[in-house]
């Protein structure tokens, strides 16, 4: 009877079909609703995985059929039988932001499906299946894609299996795009070739960057005799065969060799280059080592192994950037917002103005000036005005990052190439920074060939190079005017880019990503996510609509994790759009130097911006530490033909600042490791400081000094331990009791020592203390305080004084002696003397000279002789 009830309810679960069966079963087989937004809260049986699509892009000298290879893994507990897919076709995309929606789209959207295709006839637990299948493009018989025109199709590879105790269901499937920019001809001959539309070609940009994240050990300076490290050898392995950053420069250098035309597709596309890598790898030709243990910056370290892989990469981005547009991304990622909220003048310049002149020295070019491009793709009012005050007449952000003037910010309107912001304005262009701006020829490491374009000021171009920002002879630059106040936005549209960044490796999603738009990417496999790449650069060409744009800019996420395939993939797909005539390449200082639209725009800043920018609390001790290093540098000499210089040395420094205001590791994720690393680079930059004034100091004497007069110098010795001249005032507390001179500004040369003689007037014979340390020629302490105890060996006033009363009294008795005896009368001291006994004296005294003299001669013969006899009696005895 159990038997016959089970037969019941088998045939009452057909009658209703698979998607009751949830509803009966006590562990169910479910659908994802969404496919890329995974449930996961839903048991899971079967693991779709696309593993390549050919064609990636249809044409009409493509095969007429679509094959599609993948993987079926049994991630489940139990075994699944009747394992096959299929492959079901969405409309067309007809609005750019269904370039990411429509991968979130339910399977029954995907209105055009073929017949299932078997796989398998039963997958264990654990055990996977791979499969090819091929459907036609087009034909009369229905089993089809029904592709008729070009356009960028979403496409979704269904598998279907029945898990052990459960029925037939839909268990997994696989979004991605397929751009078809002509049709070949129906597999059944019932249609012809069909080209791509004869529409006007799209005006296309493509930057292309090189980025990474900072990995200088904080706290070193710029010595020459010592070796650079870094946190990790990550790098060398980056810029080494197969290495991320290799691969990148080695895509370009496949598809576009050694013919970059002016006037080909390699003319649109800009390498958009960070400047602390550049710095980075070029310590890495040289000698360096990387830290044992990342997490320890104190410990030990061991020799780095990139040196070659090092050299060999800045040659290969030297010689591409010898016949390509180049421009410089600011330092290190730097979150500009909280630069301006640092609003430290040093600090900006060397994260934003420096950054062009370290690129153009290191890679011998010229870069494309007054044009910045943030990380964050968003800006802040702060950090316009920032800029703007700085120089740059042009930022490239997000679409959706500015809106018309008193409307809101919407990420689904169309908005122009390049507009303007009448709301931030600024003065022109800063003249040459100060010395401590960190913005001129130093900024490149001692030893580098400075280019050209280190000899402009921070800020300034070279008189060869204005801004293309602003400048109107610049090609397509339309009406633009240098003395434009305000500040111009280039624009990128967000849905190319957000499938750009969903490209490689681990992708992220960018903070100008709609919520409604945003799914977890790393679901799809990185073949898909290729494809949707390919679709999303490809849309706007395909499009008719007189109504939008006919130009696009193209901006990959700062850090790509693109590898060689998917780059050059994504390169080959720009000479195809260009030879199907759909797209003119057209060059990035064209697209900047172009006129704004009519209409004003304000800032729209990102919600999701604000959750990854830094930290305020890091500004302070930023601003603060870069402070003084500026008056370290004030203080410095720089001595012609002597390396390192103030700015070389000091530099490193600056840049660790800098560091600690990245936004890099702060994506989509817990930024609880970039706060360890920030804090971390603003410590290790703290001591350093401090150590370097402390390299500086007056040593101190040992016991009392003494001076051998009320004006004898006194002797000082000051010591410099830094590998730079520095100018040093004495600071010395005088107490009232002495009078010291002060000698002005000095010299101290680099690790050396110098004595100084300060003119010192004591008054006093007691012991004194005398505080001395030493000061920048401004008055910023320098080294340890010290104190001197002081005695002289004159007696000041108290022996002057004692000296004039003794005269007076020697003048006042031999007065009085010979004013008594002028006048006869005996002087008081001779009183206790008897006047007879003086006079035998003198007289007996008078005798005995007279009988001396007269008995000089006779007397010593007698006394010779007498002498004689004696000593014979002795030697008789």
């Amino acid at each position: 009877m159990m038997r016959g009830l089970s037969r019941i309810m088998l045939v009452i679960l057909t009658i209703l079909g698979s998607a009751a069966l949830p509803a009966l079963l006590g562990s169910p087989a479910h659908a994802q609703p969404t496919g890329s937004a995974e449930d996961t809260s839903a048991p899971q049986f079967l693991k779709l995985s696309l593993d390549s699509v050919s064609p990636g892009t249809v044409t009409t000298q493509s095969e007429p059929v679509l094959t599609v290879a993948g993987t079926v893994t049994n991630i489940g507990d139990r075994g699944v039988d009747e394992v096959a897919v299929r492959v079901q076709r969405a409309r067309a995309v007809s609005d750019p932001s269904e370039l990411r929606t429509s991968l979130k789209l339910d399977q029954v959207n995907y209105d055009f499906p073929t017949p299932f295709q078997d796989v398998a006839v039963r997958l264990e637990p654990g055990q996977r299946q791979q499969f090819t299948m091929t459907v036609p493009l087009r034909d009369a018989a229905g089993t089809s894609l029904n592709i008729t025109e070009p356009g960028v199709y979403p496409l979704l590879l269904n598998v279907n299996g029945t898990p052990d105790y459960g029925g037939q269901a839909r268990l997994d499937d696989a979004r991605f795009l397929l751009p078809v920019l002509g049709l070949p001809a129906a597999t059944d001959d019932s249609a012809p070739p069909l080209p791509a539309p004869a529409t006007p070609p799209v005006q296309t940009t493509l930057l292309w960057p090189l980025a990474d994240r900072p990995r200088m050990v904080a706290g070193q300076t710029g010595d020459l005799d010592r070796e650079v490290e870094l946190t990790d050898d990550e790098l060398a392995a980056s810029v080494s065969r197969g290495g991320r950053l290799d691969e990148l420069v080695g895509a370009l250098e496949s598809v576009f060799g050694e013919d970059r035309a002016d006037d080909g597709p390699s003319s649109a596309v800009c390498l958009a280059i960070d400047p602390d890598l550049l710095l980075t790898v070029q310590a890495m030709t040289s000698d360096y080592r990387v830290l044992a243990s990342p997490s320890d910056p104190d410990g030990a370290t061991r020799p780095g192994a990139g040196t070659e892989s090092a050299k060999a990469w800045l040659d290969r981005l030297r010689n591409l950037a010898s016949s390509m547009c180049t421009v410089a991304l600011p330092f290190a990622q730097v979150d500009i917002s909280a630069l301006a909220a640092a609003a430290d003048p040093a600090l900006t310049a060397r994260a934003l103005d420096a950054p062009a002149s370290i690129v153009d020295s290191i890679l011998n070019t010229r870069s494309v000036r007054g044009v910045s491009l943030p990380d964050a793709s968003n800006l802040d009012q702060g950090a316009a005005q920032l800029l703007k005050a700085q120089g740059f007449g042009t930022a490239v952000l997000a679409g959706n990052a500015v809106a018309p003037e008193g409307g809101a910010g919407d990420p689904y309107a169309a908005v122009p190439d390049v507009v303007r912001l009448p709301g931030v304005a600024g003065a022109t262009p800063p003249s040459t920074p100060a010395p401590e701006s960190g913005g001129t020829p130093e900024a490149v490491p001692a030893g580098d060939t400075a280019g050209d374009g280190e000899q402009a000021g921070a800020g300034t171009p070279p008189p060869e190079q204005t801004p293309a920002g602003a400048a109107p002879s610049q090609a397509g630059g339309g009406a633009a005017s240098t003395a434009d106040p305000a500040l111009r936005v280039a624009t990128f549209d967000i849905w190319p880019a957000a499938a750009l960044a969903g490209v490689g490796s681990n992708p992220p999603t960018p903070a100008y990503v709609p919520e409604s738009a945003r799914y977890a990417v790393t679901n799809d496999s990185r073949t898909a996510r290729l494809q949707d790449a390919l679709g999303a650069v490809s849309w706007r060409a395909l499009q008719s609509d007189p109504g939008r744009p006919r130009s696009q800019l193209i901006m990959p996420p700062q850090q790509w994790g693109a590898n060689r395939d998917e780059a050059a993939a994504l390169l080959r797909q720009l000479d195809l759009l260009v030879e199907n005539k759909l797209v003119d390449p057209r060059p990035f200082d064209d697209l900047v130097g172009q006129a704004p639209d009519a209409v004003p725009y304000q800032l729209a800043p990102l919600p999701e911006a604000v959750v990854e920018a830094v930290p305020g609390h890091f500004a302070t001790p930023a601003r603060d530490q870069s402070h003084r290093i500026s008056q370290l540098l004030q203080a410095m000499v720089e001595v012609p033909e002597t390396a390192p210089t103030p700015r070389a040395y000091l530099d490193p420094l600056r840049d660790d600042l800098v560091r600690a205001l990245s936004l890099s590791d702060r994506r989509g994720g817990p930024t609880a490791q970039a706060e360890v690393f920030a804090q971390r680079r603003i410590e290790k930059a703290t001591s350093t400081v401090d150590e370097i004034f402390h390299s500086v100091s007056v040593l101190p004497p040992g016991g009392v000094y003494t001076l051998a007069s009320e004006s004898s110098p006194l002797l000082l010795v000051a010591r410099n331990d830094l590998p730079v001249s520095v100018r040093i005032r004495f600071r010395i507390d005088a107490p009232p009791e002495t009078k010291i001179t002060d000698i002005g500004e000095q010299l101290l040369p680099p690790r050396g020592t110098r004595s100084f003689q300060i003119p010192t007037e004591v008054s006093d014979s007691r012991k004194l203390v005398v505080p001395i340390s030493l000061s920048t020629p401004e008055g910023v302490p320098l080294g340890y305080a010290t104190s001197i105890s002081v005695r002289s060996n004159a007696y000041g006033q108290i022996l002057a004084i004692i000296t004039a009363c003794a005269a007076a009294l020697l003048f006042l008795l031999a007065g009085r002696r010979l004013w008594r005896r002028f006048h006869g009368k005996r002087d008081p001291a001779d009183k206790g003397i008897d006047p007879g006994l003086r006079q035998r004296v003198v007289r007996l005294g008078r005798a005995r000279r007279r009988g001396r003299a007269r008995s000089g001669p006779e007397s010593s013969m007698q006394a010779q002789q007498t002498a004689g006899r004696k000593a014979r009696s002795r030697e008789h005895v």
